[in-house]
């Protein structure tokens, strides 16, 4: 009961919070303030639709937003999204591309279950459909699961990666973001042993924690300095009565959504002070670059407690994957089982969430491969940010990825249509 005290209370503190922008908003857009034209009701009018915005968009899942691609036919052609698996805590959804024939490049995109839907990776998405077929996990939130679906940790998603893997078949190229690289791994490893002829063609990790030891961020330091007892203690809670999952225990959203913002106070503050100015001025507008971003950034979902706690006492303080020690179901995956499958690691030099050094260490539990098995790419300048979704993934790292999937294809497949500019 107390940690359902505690998530409702900070549920009702964001509905306040979005109320009080709701009536700022009303109360100073009242036609008659325009007999006494003092810019503090400008100001309260645009605080309040920029607060109201902002606190609605924190329990509402965004919508993946891709309509359409041009295709090499000149035409445009709509985007259909097929679910193909529904389990409880995840999908695996295809954006298929209605009126295009088959690609042969194909790939699986593993999202992060870090805080964030797997609309965070849109815009990856977007700049992939025009030059290969392209699946995503899509996780589910964590509140809206009923307690009676059971646990999901991170050998359970490990072991969705394998099905879905073992469902999408051996042509399969894939490429996990930040969180899952380690799991990702793990999960090709998995099947390597147990189904070598289900293991995928390529295997991209971009920026993810193979070793958090190997370079150390404000994420790693927080890992090493809290015991996993304070860490239960402090943010896991019980799902509120407003929602499915009432009574199972999460790590919530909103608190996660708390700890991303802290990282950057000053610049979030000037992001929003500058909005609101701009909004005051009559120079805000609904597909802003603000809107945009923030839109996406603070619609957030609440993890199970039990994968956010054995992620970071098996993934950060453990090193489970970082010292090939990592078991699923009480055996042991051995990463160096990986012998045909090509693997590649992407980091950006000013990442500070998954810090250079951390993600290219999968390379060196990789021992069952050969060197011409193996690539590495640091992109100069980027943040995290940047590796997947910026102006450095489009113009840099995609079509490097690209050129990997290609360079690994099968014979058969060797040919393919050419990487468009995006």
């Amino acid at each position: 009961m107390k940690g359902m005290m505690s998530y409702d209370l900070m549920e009702t503190i964001r509905n306040t919070n979005e109320w009080m922008g709701a009536s700022a908003r009303a109360m100073a857009s009242y036609p008659v303030w325009g007999l006494t034209p003092h810019p503090m009701f400008k100001l309260m009018s645009a605080w309040g639709r920029v607060t109201e915005r902002s606190f609605a968009r924190m329990v509402i899942k965004p919508d993946w937003g891709i309509r359409s691609i041009p295709a090499a036919d000149g035409k445009d052609h709509l985007i259909e999204i097929e679910t193909l698996v529904d389990k409880p805590f995840g999908a695996l959804i295809h954006f298929k591309v209605q009126g295009r024939a088959p690609m042969a490049r194909r790939i699986l995109l593993v999202a992060p279950m870090s805080g964030h839907y797997a609309t965070l990776l849109r815009s990856t998405v977007a700049s992939l459909l025009p030059d290969a077929d392209v699946y995503v996990t899509d996780w589910h939130n964590a509140r809206d699961i009923p307690v009676s679906a059971g646990k999901f940790d991170i050998e359970d998603y490990t072991l969705y990666l394998v099905e879905f893997m073992r469902l999408l078949g051996p042509d399969i190229n894939v490429i996990a973001v930040c969180q899952p690289a380690p799991l990702t791994l793990a999960a090709t490893a998995y099947l390597a042993e147990e189904e070598p002829e289900a293991q995928p063609r390529t295997l991209t990790l971009i920026g993810g924690p193979i070793d958090p030891d190997a370079a150390a961020t404000e994420v790693t330091d927080f890992g090493r300095r809290v015991t996993m007892g304070q860490l239960e203690h402090m943010v896991i809670q019980r799902v509120g009565f407003k929602y499915k999952g009432a009574g199972r225990l999460v790590y919530p959203g909103l608190m996660q959504l708390a700890s991303f913002i802290s990282m950057n106070m000053d610049k979030h503050t000037k992001a929003f002070s500058d909005k609101i100015l701009m909004e005051s001025k009559g120079e805000g507008s609904e597909h802003d670059h603000h809107n945009i971003f923030y839109d996406e950034y603070l619609a957030v979902m609440d993890m199970t407690a039990e994968f956010y706690l054995s992620t970071v006492e098996r993934i950060f303080k453990g090193l489970e994957i970082a010292q090939n020690r990592f078991e699923v179901e009480g055996k042991r995956v051995d990463i160096g089982k990986i012998t045909r499958v090509a693997v590649k690691t992407v980091e950006g030099s000013n990442d500070d969430i998954s810090a250079p050094g951390q993600c290219v260490a999968a390379l060196r539990l990789c021992t069952g491969l050969p060197d011409s098995k193996k690539a590495q790419h640091l992109e100069p300048g980027a943040g995290h940010y940047g590796i997947f979704a910026g102006s450095s993934w489009r113009n840099n790292i995609r079509p490097l990825v690209l050129d990997f999937i290609d360079a690994n294809a099968a014979p058969a497949m060797a040919k393919v249509t050419p990487i468009r500019a995006v």
